[in-house]
């Protein structure tokens, strides 16, 4: 049987010692400490020579000096000196994968393969060492950092770690040391299709170390007070005899009959989640399938093709462009002011008591921590909001998210009432009111009297002009938009919109509050629909010209596909509720009647309860009686094809981007993306949309140049 350093022992890895130019290197010094029992064992531990800002990461420099480490350690346990190997991190950090700058740099599929086969030699041996190798993993293990505790023969964790993943299929490519073959190897298929495929595609879910612990990625957990010391002597336990006990390891009935059932099901919960556009999940599927049978080095080699073709894709190139707008851009927003000019926030204001006044209310209070007053009309409705707000909390109190303590303080700071005056104090006020300009004149109007001339006042208008909203106001300067994206708990964004009267000191204020609200702003001018809802706007309108030129509502849905969405435009219009829909919807073609679709018909369809019939995962299958009796004699006889349709939305998209830069809606492409991608969730292996627009070659047809030059593409068509 071929092992793994004989697998890549006559591989050339020189071609790719070019990307470590740069790199920061994580080193691997090693100490030798003798366990209770008299056993020698050898601990490396993972230093980049960075504070715990900077994770430690594995470029190719990195892994020769591992490997050169691990070679040595060989060599001395083959001469008896050492009886064992660990390996672990500097303080709150193993490692978080791959240095992706480097991989995303490879210059062709050769040297793509070189990167997975140099990973695997290295990384691999880590079970081939002679002894037992332990890996200690005492922070952040992300990627192949993981992919480091898998390959070892034994896993502690320790249970403040940060975060545990394998995020690759997020990214467009699958875990390629490894991850792919160890994992349902050693947990189970239907545990590794969470682990591998399904977390990763739900906003890159990470792994508590209890989660990783109860399913067997890791075979003991300890508290951090002293988890060296306690991951020591349970090494040496496991060295002097102690079974190990792996619950969910596969047998053979498992191997023979789940597991092709197991894939199968996977395979159409993917069908029908993502469609087919996404190449990672697919990939991942295909080497968890084959992981089932076969050696680890067959495993190895297989990812090795995978993460090649990946690499040199479209998909990945658009999802590093993506990455880097998530992890850089959004971190410092284009246009924020100096955050000392922000206004010190101790008490919030929230007009309105209904379900998103009582979200927002939730968010201010956990994540702030200050007292937090809601008003309505009646207390019925007031008392209702702080039910649901002290049920709210009392579910995180439950799920172990809250301690008692904490729960308590929360419900304390919420505070609701009928009486305006108490607002006297509030330093932040947003209103949560009905989508209507003159409503919203109305209360900023009273609560306008009864606030502190610098306090601020924010609109969570989605669509309205937060100018006109501030008109009447006798200070419109302290007028800022501050558009949150349901569900409010979970969607990273905010859009903050300046208007020409809106104070630097409202602005920064704004920016630092969404900051302490753990979300994502972005800075957007005050233009119709801001940004999201203008291009969703222009998404669903061409759903509805569809719909109404006579294409079956299901057509229409898989037309969408290549978009890449997660989800078809009805299913989301669906989601965001249809009045909702329709009065974004109108108010966009009543700014732009030229360019954006309205139906008379559809805002009928918006008054109708059920609108869509919906199959189990939430995809439509068709109207409901009572909306084909309300479309009736209103649908043309002309129905377009998926291509017209796909070609209309890719082009109404270019045009309408064009435009927003062209207005100064945002300073420059990436923004819009960057909203995309946070506000809508708009696919990391577009890029957001405008990678996918210029690949797609609508930007040329629609203004003769692309947005981005050269286009973002995979080394594979460079």
């Amino acid at each position: 049987m071929t092992n793994i350093s004989e697998q890549y022992a006559n591989v050339d890895f020189s071609p790719i010692m070019a990307l470590a130019d740069d790199e920061v290197i994580t080193h691997s010094p090693v100490r030798d400490i003798r366990l209770a029992s008299g056993k020698v064992l050898a601990l490396i531990t993972l230093d980049n020579g960075r504070d715990h800002t900077r994770p430690n990461t594995l470029g190719p420099a990195t892994l020769v000096e591992l490997g050169e480490t691990l070679d040595s350690l060989k060599a001395r346990a083959a001469a008896g000196e050492i009886q064992a190997v660990g390996i672990t991190g500097k303080q709150y950090i193993l490692a978080a994968g791959a240095d992706l700058s480097d991989i995303s740099r490879v210059g062709s599929k050769d040297n793509a393969r070189l990167i997975a086969q140099l990973g695997h030699k290295v990384i691999g041996s880590l079970s081939e060492l002679g002894v037992p190798s332990f890996a200690f993993v005492n922070g952040l293990a992300l990627g192949g950092g993981m992919e480091i505790a898998l390959n070892s023969t034994y896993r502690t964790v320790d249970a403040s770690a940060a975060a545990l993943a394998l995020p690759e299929v997020f990214l467009g490519i699958i875990p390629g040391w490894g991850g792919a073959y160890l994992v349902p190897n050693l947990i189970g298929i239907e545990n590794a299709l969470e682990v591998v495929i399904s977390n990763p595609l739900k906003q890159n879910r990470m792994l508590k170390p209890q989660q990783a612990f109860e399913l067997g990625l890791m075979d003991a957990i300890f508290s951090a007070s002293n988890f060296l010391e306690n991951s020591l002597s349970w090494a040496d336990a496991v060295l002097g005899g102690k079974k190990v006990e792996r619950k969910n390891e596969p047998g053979k009935i498992e191997r023979t009959v789940k597991w092709p059932i197991a894939i199968k099901m996977a395979r159409t919960m993917l069908e029908s989640k993502i469609g087919t556009v996404p190449l990672s999940p697919y990939a991942a599927l295909e080497l968890l399938d084959k992981a089932k049978s076969g050696t680890k080095a067959e495993g190895f080699a297989r990812e090795d093709e995978a993460l090649a073709e990946l690499v040199t894709g479209d998909q990945f190139a658009a999802s590093m462009y993506a990455f880097d707008l998530v992890q850089k851009r959004a971190k410092r927003p284009v246009g924020a002011p100096d955050k000392a000019l922000a206004k010190k926030v101790t008490k919030v204001g929230i007009i309105g008591a209904g379900l998103m006044a009582s979200q927002f209310a939730l968010l201010f209070v956990r994540r702030l921590q200050v007292p937090v007053l809601i008003t309505d009309l009646d207390q019925a409705r007031v008392d209702k909001g702080v039910a649901y707000i002290h049920e709210e909390i009392g579910k995180l109190e439950a799920k172990g998210r809250l301690d008692g303590d904490t729960a308590n303080k929360l419900r304390s700071l919420v505070t609701g009432t009928t009486d305006k005056s108490l607002y006297a104090d509030c330093d932040f006020v947003i209103e949560a009111v009905f989508e209507e300009v003159g409503v919203k004149q109305q209360v900023f109007g009273e609560i306008e009297k009864i606030i502190a001339e610098d306090a601020i006042l924010a609109t969570n208008t989605s669509s309205l002009s937060v100018e006109e909203i501030g008109a009447k106001l006798a200070h419109p300067e302290r007028l800022v938009g501050f558009h949150f994206f349901n569900p409010v708990a979970v969607m990273p964004l905010i859009e903050i919109v300046k208007t020409p009267h809106t104070s630097e000191a409202a602005l920064s204020t704004a920016f630092v509050v969404a900051k302490g609200l753990g979300k994502n702003a972005v800075l957007t001018a005050d233009a119709p629909g801001f940004v999201v809802n203008r291009l969703l706007a222009k998404v669903m309108g061409e759903a509805a010209r569809a719909v109404y030129e006579g294409t079956p509502i299901v057509d229409v849905e898989k037309a969408f596909g290549p978009l890449g969405l997660p989800m078809g435009p009805f299913q989301l219009i669906d989601l965001v509720g249809w009045k909702v829909a329709a009065h974004v919807q109108d108010t966009m073609a009543q700014a732009f009647p030229a360019r954006f679709y309205a139906n008379e018909n559809f805002h009928e369809l918006a008054q109708l309860d059920q609108v869509v019939e919906k199959d189990k995962g939430g995809r439509i299958t068709g109207w409901t009686k009572s909306a084909e009796k309300a479309l009736k004699g209103n649908i043309g006889s002309a129905p377009a094809s998926a291509e017209t349709i796909l070609r209309r939305v890719q082009d109404g998209l270019a045009q309408e981007i064009q435009m927003m830069l062209d207005e100064g809606v945002v300073p420059e492409v990436e923004d819009i993306d960057l909203c995309l991608i946070l506000g809508a969730g708009w696919p990391f292996i577009d890029g957001g949309a405008s990678p996918y627009l210029d690949r797609e070659g609508a930007s040329e047809r629609i203004f003769g140049k692309t947005f981005h030059n050269p286009p973002i593409r995979g080394i594979a068509h460079s």
